[in-house]
């Protein structure tokens, strides 16, 4: 028995520090691609390596010498692709965002109720979707990509009336506004509210297909609501919406 101990490398702490580094990394890259194209992308080359590794072994000489010359070029292909999520993702290296599991939920939340107060005080009709664990970027295509750094200023500009951004949804994501002008689906539940406008029912709807939650600004009068999970919540005070964010953001 001893013999076979022997043949097992010891496990030193720096190989258990190394497992974790590497770990950590992986998981903040499939958090910086979850819900977006490049996880598609992902996707499609890992399809294509297992393609190769069959071709292998099953002995399929043509389609492995094609796959082997795409492979070689591999990295060069990598940074083509991905050039813009590399370069997003290295401005994060060493920011709060990259080191830390969570952004600053409070200075998020009140941002964007600051944005829902003075939207709500001009009465100027908004629709702000918060990302959480489901992606969004099927919304996120059908509008204009922004990737810009969250702030009341951003957004109050995005509402003006006469915006060309205006017609449409916000989509947010942590610290980051991901897209305006975005089209989102219209809820087809019959229990809701036929007195409701398109602009809440589109909140609604996009509630139902995902666990975002959507800021709502009333242009008729001002109202502030919260949609989440297919339910609306109506009147809400800057200090209500306050107090639900800092649970959720």
């Amino acid at each position: 028995m001893e013999q076979y101990f022997g043949l097992v490398p010891k496990l030193r702490w720096q190989d258990v520090l190394d497992i974790l580094i590497v770990a950590y990394v992986i998981y903040r890259v499939a958090l910086l691609i979850r819900g977006t194209r490049t996880m598609q992308m992902v996707v499609g080359l890992l399809v294509v390596a297992g393609a190769f590794v069959g071709s292998q072994l099953l002995g399929l000489f043509t389609l492995n010498w094609l796959l082997n010359n795409f492979l070689g070029s591999l990295f060069l292909i990598l940074v083509v692709i991905f050039q813009s999520d590399i370069r997003r993702a290295l401005t994060r290296v060493g920011t709060p965002t990259f080191l830390a599991s969570h952004v600053t939920v409070a200075s998020v939340a009140q941002e964007l109720v600051n944005t829902a107060a003075w939207l709500s005080a001009r009465r100027i009709g908004a629709l702000i979707v918060l990302e959480q664990e489901v992606g969004l970027s099927d919304f996120v295509e059908t509008g204009r990509i922004l990737d810009a750094q969250l702030s009341p200023e951003l957004l109050e500009t995005i509402f003006m009336r006469g915006s060309p951004l205006h017609d449409g949804a916000v989509i947010v994501k942590g610290e980051q506004v991901l897209a305006a002008a975005c089209l989102l689906p219209l809820s087809t539940n019959p229990n809701v509210n036929l007195a409701l406008g398109t602009r809440h029912r589109a909140a609604i709807g996009v509630t139902e297909e995902s666990d975002a939650a959507v800021i709502v600004v009333s242009e008729e009068d001002g109202t502030i609501s919260l949609a989440r999970h297919g339910e609306l919540q109506r009147g809400l005070s800057p200090e209500d919406l306050l107090g639900i964010l800092v649970m959720m953001v």
